[in-house]
């Protein structure tokens, strides 16, 4: 069972390191590329600050997004703001989702996310959790997937992992760490089965689309190309 409760606290604590490491940064590094294709820090910082906000909608029953040029339109319009405007923004937002997601409500719930995509009221902040990790680590600045904790890692590799469940594309894939923890995922696409070895980070990064999976060894076959998230 998801513990809503614990997953606030930890999105609190990842908000924290974030805003921590913004103080390595300037406005001249807010302009400069981060790891996502296209997107400067900016854009990152941007997104994080517009992701709250559309999960407070979710929390209140509202859409999301109006719709996808205007989440578009918000990054952009967001990305080349001072670094100062960005922290401010980024810490307001955050704030007010923490604000919105410790009220008491019915976590059993069903939620309406991004297009159409349902889920349960309780999973909202890990998925609040995930963005600030993974986003943290495409900045740039010094926070790697070496640096998520354990837990975090496991968790997302076991959404993930399931988000590919069945997909059309993928052949059955066994992903297995060093401890013996594993995950299944594909199997909807015609070939034999695979099984992918590696540290659960560098999983953790091929599953995510982080990490071109050099890291990996397979066993059965090619690495499979996943889908875009």
């Amino acid at each position: 069972m998801t513990d809503h409760a614990r997953d606030l606290e930890a999105v609190r604590e990842a908000t924290d390191r974030l805003l921590s490491a913004t103080g390595t940064m300037d406005d001249g590094a807010v302009a400069e590329p981060s790891r996502l294709p296209g997107w400067t820090r900016g854009h990152v910082l941007a997104h994080l600050s517009r992701n709250a906000d559309a999960l407070v909608n979710v929390l209140r029953g509202r859409p999301m997004y109006a719709n996808s040029e205007t989440r578009d339109a918000d990054i952009e319009r967001g990305a080349p703001r001072p670094l100062a405007e960005q922290v401010s923004d980024l810490r307001t937002s955050g704030a007010a989702f923490l604000a919105t997601a410790e009220a008491p409500a019915d976590w059993s719930r069903t939620v309406t996310m991004r297009n159409g995509v349902t889920d349960s009221a309780s999973r909202i902040p890990f998925r609040r959790w995930v963005e600030v990790e993974l986003h943290h680590v495409d900045l740039g600045v010094g926070y790697e997937l070496e640096d998520l904790p354990e837990e975090f890692v496991n968790r997302e590799n076991d959404f993930l992992a399931e988000r590919f469940a069945g997909h059309p594309d993928v052949v059955p894939t066994t992903a297995v760490a060093p401890d013996g923890r594993l995950w299944t995922t594909g199997g909807g696409a015609d070939g034999p089965p695979v099984t992918v070895r590696g540290e659960a980070t560098d999983l953790l990064g091929w599953l995510c689309g982080r990490r071109d999976g050099s890291g990996l060894t397979v066993e059965g076959g090619s690495l499979p190309a996943l889908p875009p998230l």
